[in-house]
């Protein structure tokens, strides 16, 4: 006689897939409201010419960057953005994973890596724009300089972190060098690459505004510098709020991807918690 078990999954109720959706909501945007009101509020029982209204700000927003500055100064300053952040990842993950693979190689550039990530990439600018001219590319160049850096110290740190005795096992067992970096090294190093790259998105768009203040006649952070030295004050807030708007949708695609990068070591972590 043979017995014959099944479990039986229990899908979640739509009525609860909601309420859980709103209750995130609700936690993501409750304090900005919050804060906004009190914003609100405050202005306009004690005005202050630097620190106008939501309301105010919110229609210099519309007024100044929807229409041509979005294709003029938004849409060109996101092009860099993206290639630099493109570049700074994949050049740092690249040299990340062969210099953590290369003892003496790790060791011969460790001093060369300390001194040039404490020199602050603003302070290439004029370099740059001296050997590659005052164009797009002395932009990127910036914004790869600074950026690349938490990449690749957290990739070089999570290649050495790689257990060693899943590494002899797998040698012993005459696995090839490229499955041990595919199926061995690289998981290991994801979720320390992935902080890097957390990091690197933040700086990139740091690096973004200031890249474009100088040497530059368009761009968000031109922008934002011309409104703030004409004292149009609330198109520099308009401004200010957009980078911040930009961040958070930097935020959003990077737990997207993260999520299905790292779905694997999600899932262990709430299996210990469980």
């Amino acid at each position: 006689m043979t017995l014959y078990t099944s479990t039986v999954i229990t899908p979640r109720r739509p009525s609860r897939v909601w309420a859980k959706l709103g209750e995130n909501t609700a936690y993501a945007l409750g304090l900005p409201i919050i804060l906004l009101v009190i914003w609100g509020i405050w202005s306009s029982i004690s005005p202050a010419p630097f620190f106008p209204s939501p309301i105010v700000i919110a229609e210099a927003f519309i007024e100044t960057w929807v229409g041509p500055a979005f294709f003029a100064d938004v849409l060109p300053s996101l092009g860099r953005l993206a290639i630099g952040i493109v570049l700074a990842v994949a050049l740092g993950i690249a040299a990340g994973i062969v210099i953590g693979l290369v003892q003496w190689l790790r060791e011969l550039l460790e001093p060369v890596f300390e001194f040039f990530r404490a020199v602050p990439p603003p302070v290439l600018i004029p370099i740059v724009a001296v050997l590659v001219g005052a164009n797009d590319l002395m932009k990127v160049v910036v914004i790869v300089a600074g950026a690349i850096w938490p990449v690749l110290l957290n990739t070089i740190e999570g290649v050495r972190a790689t257990d060693s005795v899943m590494t002899e096992t797998a040698r012993s067992f005459a696995v090839t060098s490229g499955e041990r970096l595919r199926y061995l090294v690289l998981p290991s190093a994801s979720p320390r690459i992935m902080t890097g790259v957390r990091q690197c998105l933040s700086i990139a768009l740091i690096l973004m505004v200031i890249s474009e203040m100088f040497f530059s006649s368009s761009g968000l952070g031109y922008r934002i510098v011309y409104f703030q030295r004409n004292y149009l004050i609330a198109e520099m807030w308009s401004g200010i709020v957009l980078l911040g708007l930009i961040g958070v949708l930097l935020a959003v695609i990077f737990g997207f991807v993260e999520r299905r990068v790292l779905r694997w070591y999600h899932g262990i972590k709430e299996v210990e918690r469980a």
